[in-house]
């Protein structure tokens, strides 16, 4: 077995601990990487549309010693930013690490798919991380230390899919926008990381209504974990790395994706969806 890879420490800013916002922190990837921002040394903001489940998981990072906020907020809606950043100020807390995660998806098909939740996936997963990320990153870098995880997807890496038609390109806007960052505040203290997991054991295919399809379409040793991708995604954006995809496989489709023909590539794709039984 290859040696175990030592984790990269953080560089901490002046005060004892820093502090991270996690969007959609409530359930799978969010919650995950809250624990392991609490493990690493980090307090928590943390904030999701649910909020039994997002107390749930304050409580217990509590238990574990980090000083933990949560705060409800919608990010589908467009005045949601402004007024969760203004909440964060008026508690006298700043914000050294920011962790867009929120989002959801529908596969229904485009033509099915009601224009409101067409609005409210490009708000939530586009409109809310550029903005959390314009009004958060000055403070970080007027600061010297900072860190923007972006949680996109290996579908951004793919060419887009029929039946869920707007989540992929999302996607790639996300990475898109996080390599620019990325390279806009090199050497200001201030990381940013897009993290681009491919299928993760969540919630999130439950709430789609996927869970059936997806876990009959792809064998078990293609999952990865929440805590696998946090923990990824965590380093890579300590040791400042414009992007990553946890997986072996997942880079070697996203690879084949790249460099194969386009009729070939959408074939691929195709392939994926009719598996899936969505279109």
């Amino acid at each position: 077995m290859p040696p175990a890879r030592s984790r990269p420490r953080v560089s901490l800013p002046s005060k004892v601990r820093p502090t991270v916002l996690v969007t959609g922190a409530s359930a799978g990837i969010g919650a995950a990487l809250a624990r392991e921002y609490a493990r690493q040394g980090w307090d928590l903001i943390l904030t999701a549309r649910r909020e039994g489940p997002l107390t749930a998981l304050a409580d217990e990072l509590t238990l574990s010693g980090a000083a933990v906020t949560a705060l409800t907020e919608d990010l589908a809606d467009p005045d949601a930013p402004g007024r969760l950043v203004a909440e964060i100020e008026r508690r006298g807390l700043h914000v050294d690490g920011l962790c867009n995660n929120a989002g959801f998806s529908r596969t229904s098909g485009f033509l099915n798919t009601d224009p409101a939740d067409h609005r409210a996936m490009v708000q939530v997963m586009l409109g809310a991380p550029v903005e959390l990320a314009r009004r958060l990153a000055p403070g970080m870098v007027e600061r010297g230390f900072g860190r923007i995880l972006n949680v996109a997807s290996l579908a951004g890496r793919m060419p887009a899919t029929g039946g869920d038609t707007l989540y992929g390109p999302i996607k790639s806007f996300l990475i898109k926008a996080s390599q620019g960052l990325h390279l806009e505040l090199r050497g200001t203290g201030v990381h940013v990381t897009a993290l681009c997991p491919g299928y993760t054991l969540t919630e999130f295919h439950d709430v789609n209504g996927t869970r059936q399809e997806v876990s009959s379409a792809y064998p078990a040793w293609m999952w990865q974990t929440a805590e696998h991708v946090a923990r990824v995604g965590y380093e890579a954006c300590e040791t400042n790395r414009p992007q990553v995809t946890p997986g072996v496989m997942n880079n070697l489709l996203a690879g084949l994706a790249k460099h194969l023909p386009d009729r070939m590539a959408l074939n691929m794709v195709g392939g994926h969806a009719k598996r899936l039984k969505r279109i």
